[in-house]
Formats: C-alpha cells, sequence, structure tokens
C-alpha cells in the first residue's frame, strides 16, 4: 500500500508465508487511507496489522492531523479486537515515555516525543493493547529503533524508539520475546522482532 499523490511519501508491506483469509488496505476512513499507511491481515487465530503512522512533521504541522489519525486509528483497532485479536508491527512515530529517547529533555516539543503524541499511544494501550518489547523489558535503557543520519546519532545511539509491536492484551500469554534488532544496519531504522506461540 503506497500514498497515491505523492510518490515515495509513504506505504507498507506486508509479506506471508501462510495466505490470509482476507486482506484490508486502509482504516476505512477516506481522509486517512489516501497515504497507503496501513494493511489487515486476518488469520484464523488473530489479525496481523502493519503501520507506519503518519509524522506530526517539522514544526509540528501535522499535528492535529496526527491527533485525529491517532483517535481513528485506536478505533479501527478496537472494532478489529472485538473480532478478534491481533497483532500491530510498525513504525508508530512515538517514542512514548522518556526511557523511549536518549534526549527526552530537549524533545518535549519535538514530533514523535509531543504531550499530544504520547497521550494518543497512551490512550491505545490504555484501550486493551500491551506495547511487547516494553512488557518483556519495563527498564531496559537506550533501547532504540531509530537514529537520525545527522551527527553520526547511530554510532553514539543517540535514538529513540518508534517501531513497535502492539498486541490485544489477551494474547500476552501467547507472548516469547520482543527484540530490537539493532546491529542490522542499512537504514535509519532497524528490524524488530516478534515471538508468539499462536
Amino acid at each position: 500500500a503506497c500514498a497515491g499523490a505523492k510518490e515515495g511519501y509513504s506505504g507498507v508491506a506486508l509479506l506471508c508465508k501462510t495466505e490470509p483469509l482476507s486482506i484490508t488496505y486502509g482504516i476505512g476512513e477516506e481522509q486517512h487511507d489516501q497515504e497507503g499507511r496501513v494493511i489487515t491481515a486476518e488469520f484464523p487465530s488473530h489479525f496481523l496489522v502493519t503501520a507506519y503512522v503518519p509524522n506530526a512533521g517539522r514544526g509540528l504541522v501535522r499535528l492535529e492531523y496526527r491527533q485525529r489519525w491517532d483517535a481513528a486509528f485506536r478505533a479501527d483497532l478496537r472494532g478489529l479486537d472485538a473480532r478478534s485479536p491481533w497483532c500491530c508491527a510498525g513504525d508508530l512515530n512515538v517514542a512514548h515515555a522518556e526511557i523511549d529517547l536518549k534526549n527526552p529533555k530537549g524533545n518535549k516539543k519535538s514530533a514523535g516525543f509531543t504531550p499530544e503524541e504520547r497521550q494518543g499511544f497512551g490512550e491505545l494501550l490504555a484501550a486493551g493493547f500491551t506495547d511487547t518489547f516494553r512488557h518483556l523489558y519495563p527498564d531496559t535503557p537506550h533501547a532504540y529503533t531509530f537514529w537520525t543520519y545527522m551527527m553520526n546519532a547511530r554510532a553514539k545511539n543517540v535514538g529513540w524508539r518508534l517501531d513497535y509491536f502492539l498486541v490485544s492484551t489477551r494474547l500476552l500469554e501467547a507472548l516469547c520475546d520482543s527484540k530490537i534488532r539493532s546491529q542490522a544496519m542499512g537504514s535509519d531504522h532497524c528490524p524488530i522482532t516478534l515471538y508468539m506461540a499462536l
């Protein structure tokens, strides 16, 4: 799925070894579905959602839109959860807590760490969903998934944790591990891996 109007602007992909029962693109709201940010695959025991949440932008020019997106995405995930539990993977473009970025004090007004974005993420968790990495590793510091290309940030590990595996809380008994593959190079983000016994 990709942005229709702005080529190369945004998009997500999903590769499956097992064919899903169904695949849905977007969250069912035209204002949010033009940028190709969500794919949902249905399997017999769960949904798998891949998402690339919009960034609030330089100067927070899209913060208000981001807040609308967060509410709509949360509603979509709650609707899925009413049918079957889900796992959601993706760049959710928020560092939820101070432990999730290197310099929290200097970034209070930066996209990805505003009170509004952090609150939106907290409301998603409060709706019955769990951040798998923090569930397993609540106090692990310096665990980042994104580093700017500027100022040699990756070598210094000056990063942010923006990429997540979230799950319906009732799937926690199937959670085995949630890993950040920070040694994998090739992007300003690194891969993350979720192990579930479904």
